[in-house]
């Protein structure tokens, strides 16, 4: 296969050369300026210190960097034929968390590689997408209409989900769920089967709610109440709100926040570090982040929209929904309009895993950006025909 790339007899092949033009070098700067704004706060988390946070990050981001463009070079194809296997390997990972994962903040969600704590449950958001786009490639517009051939694709949202609300960790169950429901939709599942879920879900959460921890349950009602334990429970959010609103519409200054710097702020290098960023530079710095998220999400359904090919283009919007609920949930979170979750800010809260996987589907989307006009049959065959 290599060989017939080589003398040019495959019309969808691109060369490399062709391939480095194509890239689309405004997204990659865009994200690298939103990690620019990361490690800069994560420097003012640290009270003026590289140390312990912007410089593993920063050491992080540029890893991430090459194998981002890597993945980007990389034919479609090659990812629509591993996407199965991704998944397999994400799923024995997320279980092997289960057998003998490492425990952190009363969550077991690691697996100790010695020189990096890896969490599956991230890896399994790509390849979730990736699977369940291959799944609904090979399906005609007639065939998503019959139930049994949406058993499959709902015990691969299912298997993954439950495994992650066991570690416990309802933000990122509650991310696959998402955004495998929207690959769903858009592969053309009628929405009377998506009330039919909904209308079981919302049966079920009297059940449910017994199954949830302690600290879960407080979530909700915090969420519900936030003074009712102002010191307790509701603490996270009521300092998150302060320090919001204490920010006004220009801040007090890089590194001149008081409930961050006071360490009124809990989790300000992860969770909550839009807070410190408002606090810091108030209102209009706020939008200014906002703006280049947009951006980035935009550039993502654009990709997806102009995408000639079913799986890059389920695979587009897969990726970009999953990085939009990222940034809606946790600025709606630390704003108090949801329940705290633990989900992090992308590209700007401290973690590799997260870092990595989002500049690893970043690399998705700009493969399938370079290779929008490749065909490929719905069995996955890479001879373009139809």
């Amino acid at each position: 296969m290599a060989a017939r790339y080589r003398i040019g007899q495959d019309p969808d092949y691109v060369p490399l050369g062709r391939r480095l033009l194509l890239l689309n070098w405004t997204l990659v700067l865009l994200l690298c300026v939103l990690s620019g704004i990361g490690f800069a706060m994560l420097y003012s988390a640290a009270n003026g210190s590289l140390e312990p946070w912007a410089e593993r990050q920063m050491i992080r981001f540029a890893a991430g960097l090459i194998l981002m463009i890597l993945i980007a070079l990389t034919d479609i194809r090659i990812w629509l034929r591993m996407s199965y296997a991704a998944y397999v390997i994400s799923l024995i990972l997320l279980i092997g968390v289960e057998i003998k994962g490492d425990i952190g903040m009363g969550a077991q969600r690691w697996i100790n590689l010695g020189f990096f704590q890896l969490q599956p449950s991230e890896l399994m958001k790509i390849s979730l997408v990736l699977a369940l786009a291959r799944y609904f490639h090979g399906l005609t517009i007639e065939e998503t209409g019959r139930i049994p051939l949406l058993i499959p694709p709902l015990l691969m949202v299912m298997a993954p989900a439950a495994l992650v609300l066991r570690q416990p960790d309802l933000g990122t169950a509650l991310l696959l769920v998402a955004g495998g429901g929207v690959i769903f939709w858009l592969s053309g599942v009628r929405m009377w089967k998506f009330g039919l879920v909904l209308g079981g879900c919302l049966a079920a959460i009297p059940i449910g709610w017994q199954f949830l921890r302690d600290y879960q349950k407080n979530r909700v009602l915090t969420f519900l109440n936030p003074e009712n334990d102002p010191l307790g429970a509701g603490y996270h959010i009521t300092q998150s709100k302060i320090a919001l609103g204490s920010g006004g519409l220009f801040g007090k200054g890089f590194m001149l926040g008081s409930q961050s710097h006071l360490n009124f702020l809990p989790e300000k290098q992860t969770d909550f570090i839009f807070t410190m960023l408002g606090e810091e530079f108030g209102l209009v710095g706020g939008i200014a982040l906002l703006l280049l998220y947009t951006l980035v999400i935009v550039y993502g359904y654009v990709i997806a929209l102009r995408c000639a090919n079913q799986f890059g283009r389920l695979v587009a919007i897969g990726v970009t929904t999953t990085f939009f609920l990222y940034v809606f949930i946790n600025i709606a979170m630390v704003m108090g309009l949801i329940p705290v979750v633990g989900v992090p800010l992308p590209l700007v809260s401290y973690g590799g895993t997260v870092m990595m996987t989002i500049l690893v589907s970043f690399g998705l989307l700009m493969s399938i950006s370079i290779h929008r006009d490749v065909r490929i049959s719905r069995q996955g065959n890479d001879d373009g025909r139809h």
